[in-house]
């Protein structure tokens, strides 16, 4: 009975594994039900993730969502408070940069079982020794680069978290050789607010990978207008722009509903609120 019990864990746990990659809030439009549901959804994808570490898709699931919850329910937050309580805004990044690097984390082991010595050759400075993406991994790919971009932006005082922002850009331009439709628009906004946060970065490029975004995602996501808005028009002191990107977000959110589309709805009502002060 021991040994049969030894024989059929690992098969449960990959059913197990496979079914939580497949679920996930993405689907929940209501954001304080995600919010209160998503904590133990975590815990327990990241609890059958570490039984199952070479499985992909939870691996993506769990990095999604520990990317998305430090983003819609920490950092978020932590903006709002701004200069009005800069002790507790300072603290919520702490731990919103905690969440981001736990995303990375299980993103970059994953990628590492599924190809050894991908992290080294993602250092390496010899495009011919950078790492060669299956479709496949361009969704996990593309999480490892979100998140480590958020973790660099949670760690402004940490320079060596800060000198990995590079490595951000370097994973979602791999992602975009492979497959530069990703996400609906989703990876082309990613590659618009990494140029425009790297040193050296060309407005015009930024503006191009937000224009495509918007493209392919077909007027029914809110994230790359919101993008564009702080990205671009924020940028450029273009006030009027601004709010007009929010106003078509918040439009978007109410038109076709997702849990994505109310984080940005949210986000984009902050951002009109605080127009005054931003610009």
């Amino acid at each position: 009975m021991v040994l049969s019990g030894c024989a059929v864990r690992p098969f449960v746990m990959d059913q197990t594994a496979q079914a939580l990659s497949g679920q996930g809030m993405s689907s929940e439009d209501d954001l304080q039900l995600a919010r209160e549901a998503s904590a133990f959804y975590l815990k327990f994808s990241e609890s059958v993730l570490k039984e199952t570490p070479g499985h992909l898709k939870l691996a993506e699931s769990v990095s999604a969502g520990f990317t998305q919850y430090a983003y819609a329910f920490v950092a978020l937050d932590a903006d709002k408070l701004g200069n009005k309580q800069p002790n507790t805004a300072a603290q919520m990044r702490e731990r919103a940069a905690r969440m981001y690097a736990r995303a990375n984390r299980h993103a970059m082991m994953a990628l590492e079982l599924s190809q050894p010595g991908f992290a080294a050759a993602l250092r390496q400075s010899d495009p011919q020794k950078l790492p060669r993406l299956t479709k496949a991994q361009v969704p996990l790919v593309y999480w490892a680069a979100a998140s480590l971009g958020g973790w660099v932006s949670m760690s402004k005082d940490d320079p060596e978290v800060v000198a990995d922002l590079p490595l951000s850009m370097r994973l979602a331009e791999l992602a975009w050789q492979v497959d530069p439709n990703y996400g609906q628009g989703a990876l082309a906004s990613l590659m618009g607010t990494l140029e425009g946060a790297k040193v050296g970065g060309s407005r015009q490029k930024a503006l191009a990978y937000y224009d495509q975004a918007i493209v392919l995602g077909q007027g029914q996501e809110a994230g790359p207008f919101v993008a564009k808005a702080e990205g671009v028009a924020l940028p450029a002191e273009d006030r009027k722009q601004f709010e007009q990107l929010l106003k078509r977000a918040i439009d978007i959110s109410q038109q076709h509903r997702s849990l994505q589309n109310e984080v940005m709805r949210e986000r984009a009502l902050w951002l009109l609120s605080s127009v005054d002060d931003l610009f």
